[in-house]
């Protein structure tokens, strides 16, 4: 309680007297104010919970996932590269490759400069068309008595004229019209160094080039023109082609080195030719599984760990885990007992201790690796579905992660409650606060009032002393 004092009837402190009045008075605010940061550490904690929920969802998903990962090996990696999706068959395959698909590769007469003009800038429609070269023979990068047949892609054209008649205006008047074909320019050191050089964008010997012009004074056409079944304005340095390769003695045509449908679910890149066959193994990637599964166990324990520290009961509060006693998170741990404790179903295997994972005293979770590894290799049916079947261990984790995180699930409703409160106590404070305002100005005016009449009592005492002095004499 506060202590009024006034000395000989002096003047009282009024702002001391009123300052331990008002800290009375605003003993509810301090305990509003002491249950907010309550709640305030309630919902942290949620928040780190909600983020470790969300990890280990990740986790169960992947690994659910992870069961149906076929990896595809080769036994060279110089000769193919392979990816398996889940539809490929678990096997061992011979492939032989005797030929890569290429791109047509041209090349025109030299020039001395790459900016000097070429012709004297008459309009000139320059034509790709993209087809097969077949028959007659090849000699130094000319066709002899060969056949050209269109492919049926259509043909693009671009127009050379007084603006780009130079090396490096055809060059880039090309290579902007997106064509299909790719023009560079190349120096060759000698008298006359600069060549321009095109390349068939796509491979596959579907994909050779014909090159016609109309229009112009014929230097284009001298520069440019080529048709393998008649004049050859430029020299082939590079034939188009398909790549060719055996898988398993059947002979597959390619017109790229991407090769989707050889093997059933499985896409291969061939990068060399072969002197003697390959082999490429496709069977379940039990790496990826493992490093699933262990990243599913991690998720797990650290999740585990912050819900056993922050329900935790000490011997005092301040030794109690923020959320003690909180009955969402008691919920959520006796719904992930429930889903640990209730079997899979439609297989040998039911419980995670038959594949190796076992419970420790403080509730974590650990894996016996030669144990999962035997299980896998025994039966990888069985183990497949004990993780990720509609009642395996990791499918319904991940079920029980995504209700648990979703809006209207038990985090969101719980923080929105503790949310709730805290803007309740606000509520509360700012009305006090108030209340506390209009009090302090009321004590403050009262105790001012009482001093002035102190002070006046004092004035009238010493009068009336004085007087009573002086009739003394």
């Amino acid at each position: 309680m506060a202590e009024i004092t006034a000395s000989s009837m002096g003047a009282l402190d009024v702002p001391a007297l009123v300052s331990q009045l008002m800290a009375v008075e605003r003993r509810p605010i301090d305990q509003l104010d002491a249950k907010i940061a309550s709640y305030e550490t309630k919902i942290s904690s949620y928040g780190t919970i909600s983020g470790l929920v969300s990890s280990f969802q990740a986790a169960a998903s992947t690994l659910a996932a992870s069961f149906q990962k076929i990896a595809a090996t080769p036994s060279d990696a110089s000769v193919l590269a392979a990816t398996a999706g889940s539809t490929a068959v678990p096997g061992t395959y011979s492939v032989s490759v005797s030929k890569l698909a290429q791109s047509q590769n041209l090349v025109a007469a030299g020039q001395t400069s790459s900016t000097a003009a070429i012709g004297d800038g008459t309009a000139t429609t320059v034509t790709f068309d993209f087809g097969t070269i077949s028959g007659g023979t090849l000699t130094d990068g000319v066709y002899s008595g060969a056949a050209f047949t269109s492919n049926g892609s259509g043909s693009a054209s671009i127009v050379i004229d007084g603006t780009n008649n130079t090396l490096e205006g055809i060059r880039d008047a090309i290579n902007a019209a997106d064509l299909g074909v790719t023009a560079t320019i190349v120096n060759d050191g000698s008298g006359t160094p600069y060549r321009l050089a095109l390349s068939s964008s796509s491979s596959g010997a579907s994909n050779s080039l014909k090159i016609t012009t109309s229009g112009g004074d014929g230097s284009i056409d001298s520069l440019l023109g080529y048709d393998p079944a008649g004049t050859q304005n430029l020299t082939q340095t590079l034939a188009a082609q398909n790549a060719q390769l055996t898988v398993n003695g059947i002979a597959i045509t390619s017109a790229t080195n991407t090769i989707s449908e050889a093997i059933q679910g499985v896409s291969l890149t061939l990068k060399n030719t072969t002197s003697s066959p390959s082999s490429l193994t496709v069977e379940n990637d039990t790496a990826s599984i493992k490093t699933a599964m262990t990243d599913f166990i991690d998720a797990y324990n650290a999740l585990a760990s912050q819900i056993k520290s922050r329900s935790a009961f000490g011997t005092n509060t301040k030794e109690s885990g923020s959320l003690a006693g909180d009955g969402t998170l008691r919920l959520m741990q006796d719904q992930l007992r429930g889903i640990f404790m209730t079997p899979a179903s439609g297989g040998t295997l039911t419980s995670l201790a038959q594949v190796g994972v076992s419970t420790q005293k403080d509730g974590t979770l650990k894996l016996d690796s030669s144990k999962f590894d035997s299980a896998m290799a025994a039966d990888f049916g069985d183990v497949t579905n004990l993780f990720s079947s509609a009642t395996g261990f990791a499918t319904r984790l991940e079920d029980w992660g995504q209700s648990t995180l979703a809006v209207g699930g038990l985090i969101e409703t719980r923080t929105k409650s503790l949310n709730q409160h805290v803007k309740n106590y606000n509520d509360e404070i700012d009305r006090l606060e108030n209340r506390m305002s209009a009090l302090q100005k009321k004590l403050t005016a009262e105790y001012t009032n009482l001093n002035l009449l102190l002070n006046n009592m004092n004035s009238t005492s010493a009068y009336l002393s004085q007087q009573l002095a002086s009739s003394n004499k």
